[in-house]
């Protein structure tokens, strides 16, 4: 999740700057419904069931961030190159 979250921001910079093409917009997608499913009051758990409601809104969330992981693999060759070279510690598996 941490390594989805600290390259989509930079990703959104680039594009919003026009330095990176194509918009990778199915990391957009996926971002706006982790984001909505988050801030949205209709849960598959409610969290009003304390522990069970908030593990369901972590595990969901952390399923759509992997989504948003994986639509950004041509954004992350572009950033750093061929990933058979050493990538920074965000940007590792």
């Amino acid at each position: 999740m941490r390594r989805a979250l600290s390259l989509f921001v930079p990703m959104l910079a680039d594009v919003l700057r026009g330095r990176y093409r194509p918009v990778p917009w199915p990391a957009i997608a996926w971002m706006l419904v982790a984001f909505a499913y988050l801030v949205s009051p209709l849960d598959l758990i409610p969290d009003v069931l304390m522990l069970i409601g908030v593990v369901d809104d972590v595990v969901v969330v952390g399923w759509l961030l992997t989504r948003v992981d994986r639509s950004l693999e041509a954004y992350r060759r572009w950033k750093y190159g061929d990933t058979d070279t050493e990538l920074p510690d965000d940007a590792r598996e």
